[in-house]
């Protein structure tokens, strides 16, 4: 359609990544359209914001470094191994798991204690770094590995079904996630390496916000397969195709990460309670737990 350009398309046109054209939706700050799960930007109406926005600089905003007590809350992806583990650390930080690319704004704009993040970089080679250096990478914080999750394609059983790769989607109803998710991101990154793009496949209308709830989605009937978490298609009893296997970093800000709070939930995640459930849950290898990544000045 071409009275509407693509998220690509806008960050080229933007001369930014296209990650800070995610942050724009997520801000409200970008006339934007949702068809299918896709997003496409309104070609007169983006003309008409670059003009209202003339001299404003859209380079990333500088993280606002905490000087108070920060909200004892857990942004970012959601993961089911860490929601749970919030809970039952008695750690006292809320989960508000509304995608890796919300988090990181929420942790950028101080709203949360740390963000767990899953950003493909570098064809899916790399992980989270270059994010976090672009966002915050002059400030004092600290990138840890939470666990690397294997993720791929989750759908019902169904005799003398095979699907192997994104090409067997075919007509099956795809449940996609919101754009800040960043499954959104390595769904975008597996279709290219497919020769593919979002358009080859049917999406359903609706998006669904979690890895649990694209399961349920599945699950229920509300759609044919999704690219999802082992974890997740584990719970639903659903067959998976394995993809990809991720890696899933928390993002803390170094004096949060010594606090009580954040150091309960960390001495949990060595018991052998935790242990024990991530080897249950399925789809979690957690060796490398608490590896820093990256650390800010």
């Amino acid at each position: 359609m071409t009275e509407y350009f693509t998220t690509r398309e806008l960050a080229a046109l933007l001369r930014v990544k296209e990650r800070k054209v995610y942050d724009l939706v997520s801000a409200n700050a970008l006339p934007v359209r949702r068809v299918t799960g896709k997003l496409l930007f309104p070609k007169e109406e983006i003309e008409a914001w670059i003009a209202a926005s003339a001299g404003e600089r859209l380079s990333e905003p500088k993280a606002v470094v905490p000087t108070g007590r920060l909200p004892l809350i857990m942004a970012g992806g959601h993961d089911l191994l860490l929601e749970w583990a919030l809970k039952e650390s008695r750690s006292g930080i809320a989960a508000l798991l509304d995608g890796a690319l919300d988090g990181l704004a929420r942790f950028r704009g101080s709203g949360c204690l740390a963000a767990g993040l899953h950003i493909p970089e570098d064809g899916l080679e790399t992980w989270n770094v270059a994010a976090v250096e672009d966002a915050v990478g002059g400030e004092p914080v600290v990138l840890i590995e939470w666990a690397k999750r294997t993720r791929g394609l989750m759908y019902r059983p169904s005799a003398g079904r095979t699907i192997r790769t994104l090409a067997d989607i075919g007509r099956l109803r795809f449940q996609s996630r919101q754009p800040e998710a960043g499954s959104e991101l390595i769904l975008t990154a597996l279709l290219a390496q497919a020769g593919m793009e979002k358009s080859d496949v049917e999406c359903v209308e609706a998006i669904e916000r979690s890895e649990t709830d694209l399961a349920m989605a599945i699950g229920g009937g509300r759609a044919d397969i999704g690219l999802g978490i082992e974890a997740a298609a584990r719970q639903l009893q659903l067959d998976f195709t394995p993809l990809i296997v991720e890696r899933f970093d928390l993002l803390v800000w170094r004096k949060a990460y010594f606090d009580p709070p954040f150091q309960k939930l960390m001495q949990f995640c060595q018991s052998e309670t935790f242990r024990n459930r991530a080897a249950a849950i399925g789809g979690y290898d957690c060796t490398s737990l608490g590896a820093v990544h990256f650390n800010g000045p």
